[in-house]
């Protein structure tokens, strides 16, 4: 009853705050409805609405939906029957009417399809049940995982949903504690996906990238190359994924994640007595068809085919035919290539592919493999929801000029050299709190790409390259560390982990990586390379861990005896 009465209050505090809103927005404008000042400050509203209401409400969706009809209500002169109707066709139909988008938009929908066959052929689960196999130890149990953690990189939820069932059963021989697990699942599933040049979450990264350009109204470059510059710097991803495997190697834990290993170890309590292990319908959907054989090629031929198609595209839409297949043609035409068209080709190819290679194999019928591609389709709907509201709002951001007018107020009011790290900081905690990246970054991004273009002078420089990263990188922390993530659930479900006990013992690592990546991000802004920073980074994490971890190795887990388990 308290919960429902706090549920209530919000949505009324989030009603009253968008009504407020917009009453503001017609003391700008005079009675006929003309504009009576530039938007100046009326620009913020737009970003305001979208960051409040995301705190308000945990509901990006509406928030940004919000943000799009505000923005566009104050560009039709603070009429809001005129702001409606523009929100539906010039900004909603617009944006999934733009045939770049469109193509983002398929490549998503079709890679859950993609994906969803791939995983009832059982080829993902053969490779993980061999490798599995080979894990004998705690140690060794746990690097398998990290290591099949890296592999399944095109999809985090995926991820989630097949290495955790796999390793589960070899995890709880070993006496590992299903926190540990879920925390090794989790902290490779997002940061991977995020890193890697062909994933479901490119073609939201590459958006995200387009609309960056968009908020300062500068026609987009290379974008695929810009994500390219970006990974270097994604400090948080590549130090979350190290700092799995220095925990892993150095056997030693600290904070609440110390006393669940050494009651697992102990004890052979594989979860605390008042946890409430995770389960769901959902691991049905990356379950094996029946009586499919499980077979390694049947994973390893759609990856390869995968990632060779999508070269190939990117190498062909950027002209490779005349440039030639030299390292110059190659460089030239990846500089000029079409990232949507390309990875849209690949992968409704490699989908084709799957259902061929089902209903050859006898897995499934040609209409069961259509339904099941299908049915993925439909699992990233949400995605493609958030990817076309983001898109939305960039439009009205840009209309209203609230890119330009942030870069002007902010001026020097924020040093370059704490700009990434400052950002960091705020996508982290709006992440968090909304448990989704794609609505953190679709938010932030147009917020933040503007002030670094303008304190470099309006170049798109190495810190609005750094900004973007650092963008991204906070949006994946609260992603995989926030209770109400779908990466954080879908771990935990996959690793049959009580979600709190899951989230409590991660965020201290989590926390501990965060920390390190805004050094990066600073060192980064100075201008040092990351090829230094990187390095560095990772031996910071790793005498962290030797100064304050406590050893889990059975033998020095049974000298402490006499303490209470």
């Amino acid at each position: 009853m308290k919960g429902k009465s706090i549920s209530n209050r919000r949505w009324f505090l989030a009603a009253a705050f968008l009504i407020g809103m917009l009453v503001l927005t017609q003391f700008a404008f005079g009675e006929d409805g003309e504009e009576t000042q530039y938007f100046g400050a009326l620009s913020l509203i737009t970003p305001f609405i979208a960051i409040v209401l995301s705190f308000i409400t945990k509901q990006v969706v509406l928030s940004l939906a919000a943000a799009v009809f505000a923005g566009a209500t104050i560009i039709n002169g603070g009429n809001i029957f005129e702001g409606f109707l523009r929100t539906c066709d010039t900004y909603f139909v617009g944006t999934v009417a733009d045939s770049w988008n469109a193509s983002l938009m398929l490549f998503i929908l079709a890679v859950g399809g993609m994906i969803a066959v791939m995983s009832r052929m059982g080829g993902m689960q053969a490779m993980a049940v061999a490798m599995a196999k080979k894990a004998q130890g705690t140690k060794n149990v746990l690097i398998m995982t990290w290591i099949l953690g890296l592999i399944i990189f095109f999809e985090d939820i995926a991820n989630s949903l097949i290495v955790g069932p796999t390793m589960r059963p070899v995890a709880d021989e070993a006496k590992v504690s299903r926190e540990k697990l879920s925390y090794v699942i989790d902290s490779t599933a997002g940061p991977v996906t995020d890193m890697a040049p062909i994933s479901s979450w490119v073609a939201h990264e590459i958006g995200m990238i387009t609309l960056a350009f968009t908020s300062i109204s500068m026609e987009a470059a290379n974008v695929y190359g810009i994500f390219l510059q970006t990974i270097p710097y994604r400090f948080y991803n590549i130090f979350a994924i190290a700092m799995v495997i220095i925990v892993v190697l150095m056997q030693r834990d600290y904070g609440p994640m110390y006393k669940a290993e050494k009651r697992a170890r102990l004890t052979g309590k594989l979860y605390a007595d008042n946890a409430k292990p995770m389960m769901s319908k959902e691991l049905d959907a990356m379950n094996v068809a029946e009586g499919a054989p499980l077979r390694i090629y049947n994973a390893a031929i759609p990856i390869l085919v995968f990632i060779f198609v999508t070269v190939a595209a990117l190498w062909y839409t950027g002209g490779g035919m005349d440039a030639g297949f030299t390292l110059e043609g190659i460089a030239t035409a990846f500089g000029n290539t079409d990232a949507a068209s390309s990875i849209l080709y690949s992968v409704i190819f490699t989908s084709i592919l799957c259902i061929i290679m089902a209903v050859a194999q006898k897995i499934m019928t040609l209409r069961e493999a259509i339904d099941v591609w299908l049915g993925g389709c439909k699992e990233l709907l949400f995605t493609i929801t958030i990817l076309m509201l983001a898109w939305s709002t960039g439009s009205v951001m840009s209309e209203l000029g609230t890119g330009a007018y942030i870069s002007g107020l902010v001026g020097t009011a924020i040093p370059a050299l704490l700009l990434p790290a400052l950002l960091f900081v705020i996508a982290c905690v709006m992440a968090f709190s909304t448990g989704t990246s794609y609505g953190t970054s679709g938010i932030m991004i147009p917020i933040a790409f503007p002030i670094a273009v303008g304190m470099s002078g309006g170049e798109v420089g190495s810190l609005a390259i750094v900004t973007i990263a650092a963008v991204t990188c906070g949006a994946v922390f609260g992603d995989h560390c926030s209770p109400i993530s779908d990466t954080t659930i879908m771990s935990s479900m996959g690793s049959a982990a009580d979600l709190m006990d899951h989230v409590k013992t991660q965020i201290p690592y989590a926390m501990t990586v965060a920390v390190v990546a805004i050094l990066g991000f600073i060192l980064a802004a100075a201008g040092l390379s990351p090829l230094i920073i990187l390095p560095l980074g990772i031996v910071a994490l790793a005498v962290i861990v030797r100064l304050i971890g406590k050893s889990t190795k059975l033998e020095d887990l049974e000298k402490e005896g006499s303490e209470s388990v």
